[in-house]
């Protein structure tokens, strides 16, 4: 039973990692756009739900009806005006631009909070939990954030394929310039697309916040789960970041199930052996 838990727990845990990845996932599905600083958002995300839990007196679980609308302004705003001028054929200025963004969001969230671990208290629902049978134990808090991250996969994947948005998106990603012809302004298609992005890393945040500790410095760490669920479920493919997301979950738990010091290990373990057998990943998004 130890090892089912493992298991459970695992698909659980890969749920917060879809929720990092899917932003990922979205804007590299629509501009081909690699963001280093992706996970710097995460924290950022996570840091703006403590000011406002702070400042408000209120659980942080309704932190997300500011944080989401305020990533997602910051999102099509940075967009805008800086990132749209960065994208070309050469993919070296957006991931110096993502990468210089990532030190300043480092260094200011160090300057505002200090380097002093935080965490945020959403009160019982972090220790509630489910009895089900087989002596196994589920927690409340974390089958929220798997079902909130299905909902938000789902959610995505109907804006990308159902709706007039989504249609903007595909098309500025296929052809740019037919699509300019056509009346689309790509700058803000971009923008739009950029602030759907953050808004799911505005609710990763507050998850992260709630799940554990953070502190200023731990965004390349969420980055690299990020990366690594994408690759693992396929470049663009938003279903397979979220299955890509649970592999490296149930990976980590099996992991720590082996050895503690081996839950990270694990985690790489399997999505270098993905990369070496499926270089595109599990599900790659056929163009």
């Amino acid at each position: 039973m130890e090892w089912i838990n493992a298991i459970v727990q695992g698909v659980l845990l890969g749920g917060l990692y879809a929720l990092f990845a899917a932003g990922l996932s979205l804007i590299f599905g629509v501009m081909r756009l690699v963001n280093i600083a992706h996970g710097d958002f995460i924290v950022l995300a996570a840091f703006l739900a403590l000011s406002t839990t702070t400042a408000l007196g209120v659980n942080p679980l309704l932190t997300l009806v500011i944080v989401v609308p305020v990533m997602a302004v910051i999102g099509y705003v940075l967009q805008r005006g800086v990132l749209n001028q960065t994208l070309g054929d050469d993919i070296l200025p957006p991931l110096l631009v993502t990468f210089g963004l990532s030190v300043i969001i480092q260094n200011g969230l160090l300057e505002i909070y200090s380097a002093d671990p935080q965490k945020m208290n959403a009160g019982a629902i972090e220790t509630a939990s489910l009895a089900l049978p087989g002596n196994l134990n589920v927690g409340v808090l974390p089958l929220v954030m798997f079902g909130v991250s299905v909902a938000v996969i789902a959610g995505l994947q109907w804006v990308f394929y159902r709706s007039a948005l989504g249609r903007a998106f595909r098309a500025v990603s296929d052809k740019q310039d037919i699509a300019q012809l056509m009346g689309l302004n790509k700058a803000h298609v971009f923008g739009l697309a950029m602030a759907l992005s953050l808004a799911v890393v505005g609710i990763a945040g507050v998850f992260l916040g709630i799940r554990t500790s953070f502190d200023p410095s731990i965004g390349p760490g969420r980055l690299i789960f990020g990366f690594e669920a994408v690759i693992i479920g396929g470049l663009g493919n938003l279903w397979g970041t979220m299955i890509g997301g649970i592999i490296l979950g149930v990976s980590q738990n099996i992991g720590a199930q082996i050895n503690p010091g081996w839950q990270l290990l694990a985690g790489h373990i399997a999505f270098l052996i993905v990369l070496a057998v499926k270089p595109r990943g599990l599900f790659p998004r056929i163009d």
